[in-house]
């Protein structure tokens, strides 16, 4: 009996807490959204499982010395993996929608607003002493930057301002990412009529080889020398685009967007699990992340429209406002989304590829941003 009492002291069951039933109960939901309805599954299947991994009792995987401890070590404070995950975005993103049309940079610029609207929001709450909402300056700031919809920046900031969020920063991103078809129509309809929805935009021009060459490199320089913290973000970014154009180092740029990109999501996914552990998710601050991250998002879609709608009453060339929805960097879901409200009300207007300029706009606007943040508050 005291052998059979010795051994049960031994398994997980017996050191199981409350807490680590309720995160590996959250942690399985993740993962059934993911397989499910379809939310973001290449990240929340291993964001999921590596939760339940990290919850389990006595096993000690996320601890120091087990797998995912070392996964998380070598890739998020590093900061590698995020960085590799640009590389992998830049080989898949086309600049041609963006540069045939230079205005929609305004757009993915003014969806940037959601972060620092968001960033003063939390400060004034934490200043308010409203529960939940008790943030240093560098934790809003990691907070603010979901309203990117970027993961990977999401991370990355997050990883060097306040790593002990990284958790619910990064399964928050992620989701409002996933929630994009859901959460950003209604604001779209909100803040246009049905005449501006259904705006026909003039067919975009060609873009040459030789412009979406030198786009990327011209960039890169230019940030690195105005803006030092956002190079490694853009830096990465450009270089995974510039394989892609250049035509010289198709393998390598199909690594880039194919192998590699999936092998480092599935890494990233285990580590960011990792840290989902019951003591520091299950927190009243955890709530407080996800309200001001929606609130991010929201704003970031809303200020894009409103952008919009600002450079038609300037311009001849009518812009449709509900590109400028697709300002947050969730590429290319956003834009897919433009495309879909814009069809509803005029059958005969196909808007996707005027709203790939202002997302991948976004995608590099959200890494400016995030430079920005790291270099004034970091």
């Amino acid at each position: 009996m005291e052998k059979l009492l010795q051994l049960w002291q031994t398994t997980g069951i017996h050191h199981m807490e409350l807490g680590q039933v309720i995160m590996i109960a959250i942690c399985l939901m993740l993962i059934y959204l993911a397989i499910k309805k379809g939310f973001e599954p290449l990240l929340l299947i291993p964001i999921g499982f590596g939760g339940v991994l990290a919850n389990l009792p006595v096993a000690g995987i996320a601890e120091s010395g087990g797998m995912l401890y070392m996964l998380y070590q070598i890739g998020l404070p590093t900061t590698m993996f995020p960085l590799l995950i640009f590389m992998g975005v830049g080989a898949m993103t086309d600049f041609g929608p963006m540069l045939a049309n230079p205005r929609t940079l305004l757009l993915g610029a003014a969806a940037q607003f959601g972060i620092f609207g968001t960033l003063l929001g939390a400060l004034a709450l934490t200043a308010w002493g409203i529960p939940g909402f008790d943030f240093t300056i560098k934790e809003a700031a990691s907070i603010a930057i979901i309203g990117g919809a970027d993961g990977p920046t999401s991370i990355f900031v997050t990883s060097q301002l306040a790593p002990h969020l990284l958790g619910p920063i990064a399964v928050a991103a992620y989701a409002y990412m996933a929630l994009v078809p859901l959460l950003q129509p209604p604001i779209m309809r909100a803040l246009t009529n049905k005449k501006e929805r259904a705006i026909t935009m003039v067919q975009l021009r060609t873009v040459s080889k030789t412009e979406k060459i030198m786009f990327p490199i011209v960039l890169m320089i230019l940030v690195a020398l105005l803006l030092p913290s956002a190079a490694p973000l853009v830096g990465m970014l450009c270089f995974g685009n510039l394989m892609r154009e250049c035509g010289v180092v198709e393998r390598l740029a199909d690594t880039a967007r194919n192998a590699l990109i999936n092998i480092v999501t599935i890494a990233l996914g285990l580590a960011v699990g990792s840290q989902m552990s019951a003591e520091s998710f299950l927190q009243l601050t955890t709530l407080g992340i996800m309200v001001l991250g929606m609130v991010a998002f929201c704003g970031g879609t809303a200020a894009g429209v409103l952008m919009a709608k600002l450079m038609n009453l300037v311009s001849k060339q009518q812009i449709n406002p509900l590109i400028g929805s697709a300002g947050v960097s969730a590429v290319p879901m956003a834009a897919r989304v433009s495309n879909k409200v814009g069809l509803e009300a005029n059958p005969q207007n196909f808007l996707l590829m005027h709203a790939m300029g202002p997302n991948v706009a976004g995608v590099i606007g959200s890494a400016v941003a995030a430079g920005v943040l790291l270099n004034f508050v970091g």
